[in-house]
């Protein structure tokens, strides 16, 4: 009797095939509702976040390639989610007006340099070139990003009303002192001289006697063509050569304290930058790192071979500036420094804030960097150009 018992309550207990189905719809059930509250849940944005970008260059020059390598870094790496579409100098707006167009929503980003928007604040060249203090494009660069920089730059905008974020790319080689229609072997040869450059370069020629306009290289060689100009400077060989300096001028200088560092200022509207998300700012962020290394790579691959260009292909005569333009230079920068510390506040603060960095940066890297011109010189038994000498 208690086996048959044990039976009834066995054969009660064991469900039956549709309870069990039940008990298993219900199961999987919870399993997905835990599933949901452990984990987050991921949307994925319909289209993507659109941003339209304008270069200040012409649509031959290396650097809409530079700026190219920022976007395509930026756009692979945001997954579809952040597309940045890339315009040359002129599609929306003129080159030295990328700033206010970014900072007014006209354009959501600009590829551009702070020197050209010099007229709303002479501050803004510090940031590009300015007194010299030893320094190089990398050493500055690493004042930005680690020695406060940055936050100077960030205090500009906000002074000036600036409505966009920047960041910098590219530490650029010195700039070339120039192309003359006879070469400049003393600095009293600038006096009187039309000449372009920009941004606080201009003071600093000016200041040596030169008549100096301010043009986008766009316009440089119209303009000498024109005669509005007699000598210019613009950036490097490759540039240079591609807007065609070499089919109107044949006489180029290199080296010079006037742009001896520079770099790409990279700006978002700061209403498009603050309705990005983090993980996009993030990849903002580090694709403008990411450029700095592959522009610099890009311009090792094209700067020296088209320099060789000019000298060979071009018949360009090339020299080194002679060293007493140099020490003018530095004699003309002491003064503007002087004078316009005395009339702004802020400029001393950048200035001073640039001085506290390189006093210890520059002294370790001269003490520390080893003579690699003579090592060049060993292995290819070739004596590099001195100050003044022809460049072959």
């Amino acid at each position: 009797m208690e086996r048959n018992q044990t039976k009834k309550s066995a054969a009660k207990a064991k469900p039956t095939a549709v309870e069990r189905r039940k008990f298993l719809a219900t199961a999987a059930a919870g399993t997905a509702g835990a599933a949901i509250a452990g984990f987050p849940m991921i949307s994925k944005s319909a289209a993507p976040i659109v941003i339209k970008m304008q270069g200040a260059w012409g649509a031959t020059d290396i650097f809409n390639e530079f700026a190219q390598e920022f976007v395509t870094r930026v756009n692979e790496m945001a997954g579809g989610r952040l597309r940045i579409d890339y315009l040359v100098a002129g599609a929306v707006v003129k080159p030295f007006e990328v700033t206010d167009a970014v900072s007014k929503g006209v354009l959501d980003a600009g590829h551009t340099v702070p020197v050209y928007w010099y007229g709303k604040s002479k501050v803004a060249s510090l940031f590009g070139s300015g007194p010299i203090n030893g320094m190089d494009a990398f050493q500055t660069l690493s004042w930005i990003y680690r020695g406060g920089g940055q936050e100077l730059y960030n205090e500009l905008l906000k002074k000036i009303g600036l409505n966009y974020v920047g960041f910098f790319a590219m530490p650029m080689p010195t700039q070339p002192l120039g192309w003359f229609k006879k070469p400049i072997m003393d600095a009293k040869q600038l006096k009187g001289l039309k000449y372009r450059t920009v941004g606080l370069a201009a003071d600093l020629f000016q200041e040596m006697g030169a008549k100096v306009t301010q043009l986008p290289g766009g316009e440089i060689v119209p303009a000498l063509e024109r005669g509005v100009i007699d000598a210019f400077e613009f950036n490097n060989p490759t540039s240079d050569m591609r807007f065609g300096a070499q089919d109107v001028i044949k006489n180029y200088e290199l080296g010079s304290f006037h742009q001896a560092m520079e770099f790409f200022e990279i700006a978002v509207n700061k209403k498009k930058w603050d309705a990005m998300p983090k993980d996009l700012q993030a990849i903002w962020r580090y694709g403008v790192e990411a450029a700095n290394s592959a522009n610099y790579f890009t311009a090792m691959k094209n700067y020296p071979k088209d320099l060789q260009d000019l000298i060979h292909k071009h018949k360009v005569k090339v020299i080194r500036t002679p060293l007493p333009i140099f020490q003018e230079q530095l004699k003309a920068w002491d003064k503007i420094n002087t004078r316009l510390s005395g009339e702004d506040p802020f400029f001393k603060k950048v200035v001073e804030s640039q001085k506290a960095w390189a006093k210890d940066v520059v002294y370790y890297w001269n003490a520390n960097d080893a003579p690699f011109a003579m090592g060049y010189e060993h292995v290819f038994k070739t004596k590099l150009p001195g100050a003044g000498q022809a460049c072959v």
